[in-house]
């Protein structure tokens, strides 16, 4: 048995962050979290789990917590993740997302932390000439976003080589749906992901959906790519650390996804037969810098880690996504 260690939670309040607490939480983990809540939400930290109000480069505030709740592992979540944002503000997200990393990094080197668990992406890939795309395939990202999250990959890479500090670099797929329970989900205002949108139209909160490039190399001409249910992506997290743990002298690096895919049209057409309306589509030209498919190898995890997905079919994640979509009206209708 893997002994629970104390974890903090960096950017446990948002979308991933506060389903990886929940995982932590109910795994019978120590839970921790840090979040300055400029895009988390106070109600997604669940109650009893300590939530301190702050920022990643705060040293002297992360000294604090990880002194006061005994903290041996990190799970980073925190930092900036929509694209288009990046190519317009790329200092923000080099800021955000690789300097902050960089200082919460050098805080728990200092504090003798062994385990460093990261959030990173597949847009380290850029746009793959093959697909699905395995870890080992060329890294080229096409945006200060994915070039944000592979910069800090390297920067582990480089301090777990020069101190005893092991992590494990998860790079994500599309991310959707919510706690089965509707204890947490996507919450944010504007959100850009194609699940969230969809749902966010069938309960009439958006007019409709713009779907982006009908002339990809694909089926039926729209971009596919490898949707991961939220909650099987927490469980990888903490099966990720409890590897870290016992084997404190390697470190990894791991693809989180289904290794299939759907295109924008089959996703609303799951939308449209899970809420029994037809969203309203929109067909818009293609964006600049999207691959026609993006999908997953995920070998290496199956072979690394015991991890068995629970949530693995795309009218169940829509489900999810919608019971919480229809929650959150009712918390804001509240608040």
């Amino acid at each position: 048995m893997v002994q629970k260690v104390p974890v903090l939670v960096t950017g446990g309040a948002g979308y991933i962050g506060s389903h990886a607490v929940l995982a932590l939480k109910d795994a019978g983990w120590p839970v921790a979290v840090i979040d300055n809540l400029t895009t988390g939400f106070r109600f997604a930290v669940p109650d009893g789990v300590p939530l301190y109000e702050g920022d990643i480069e705060d040293s002297a505030l992360l000294a604090r917590i990880f002194a006061e709740q005994g903290i041996r592992a990190v799970m980073h979540f925190a930092g900036s993740i929509i694209v288009p944002e990046s190519v317009e503000n790329p200092l923000k997200y080099y800021h955000n997302n690789t300097a902050k990393s960089r200082a919460l990094i050098e805080a728990a080197v200092r504090a003798g932390v062994p385990h460093f668990i990261f959030s990173s992406t597949a847009a380290t890939y850029g746009v793959p000439e093959v697909s699905p795309v395995h870890e080992d395939s060329p890294k080229a990202p096409i945006n200060p976003y994915g070039m944000s999250k592979l910069m800090t990959e390297i920067m582990l890479g480089d301090v777990a080589r020069a101190h005893p500090l092991n992590f494990c670099a998860l790079r994500y797929f599309n991310v959707a749906g919510a706690d089965p329970q509707a204890r947490t989900g996507q919450s944010t205002a504007g959100a850009t992901h194609l699940i969230k949108v969809a749902v966010e139209a069938a309960l009439g909160k958006r007019e409709g959906v713009e779907v982006f490039g009908t002339d990809y190399a694909t089926p039926d001409g729209t971009g596919v790519r490898d949707y991961i249910h939220v909650s099987d992506l927490a469980a990888a997290h903490v099966l990720a650390l409890e590897a870290l743990i016992e084997q404190p002298h390697r470190s990894l690096t791991m693809n989180c996804g289904y290794g299939r895919g759907f295109s924008v049209l089959e996703v609303l057409d799951a939308v449209d037969r899970v809420t029994n309306r037809t969203i309203r589509r929109t067909l818009s030209p293609r964006r600049a810098g999207d691959p026609d498919s993006l999908i997953s190898d995920n070998a290496r995890i199956k072979a690394t880690l015991p991890w068995v997905p629970q949530y693995a079919d795309l009218d169940t994640i829509v489900a999810h996504a919608l019971q919480w979509e229809r929650k959150l009206t009712e918390i804001r209708a509240e608040s």
